[in-house]
């Protein structure tokens, strides 16, 4: 009986050398890969869906520069301006955001 759970035993486990002479140690089972699974969701449920890109322009007097676009999807690089990240979200979802749009 002691060689048969010797043999099960040095099967599950590996053998290392320690002062006080040769022991085994148990490994735990393989990791298995887990698996994500991501989806892109658009931002805009129902707000003019009928058009192929919502922007809205806002005049404000004290801009510096004529035109100054500011994010709405949240994906942009240069968050708050926008960097035309949305075209890419807007491809992938089928949304239809655009940038908010501060004109002088």
């Amino acid at each position: 009986m002691a060689s048969s759970s010797l043999s099960l035993c040095s099967s599950l486990a590996a053998p290392s050398r320690s002062f006080s002479g040769t022991h085994f140690t148990v490994r735990p089972p393989p990791r298995r890969p887990v698996r994500w699974a991501i989806r892109a969701i658009g931002i805009n449920p129902e707000i003019r869906k009928a058009e192929e890109k919502v922007v809205d322009s806002v005049a404000v007097s004290e801009l510096a520069k004529p035109v100054t676009p500011y994010c709405r999807c949240w994906r942009s690089g240069t968050f708050p301006l926008c960097d035309g990240s949305h075209m890419k979200h807007n491809k992938a979802t089928g949304d239809n955001v655009g940038p908010l749009l501060l004109k002088k």
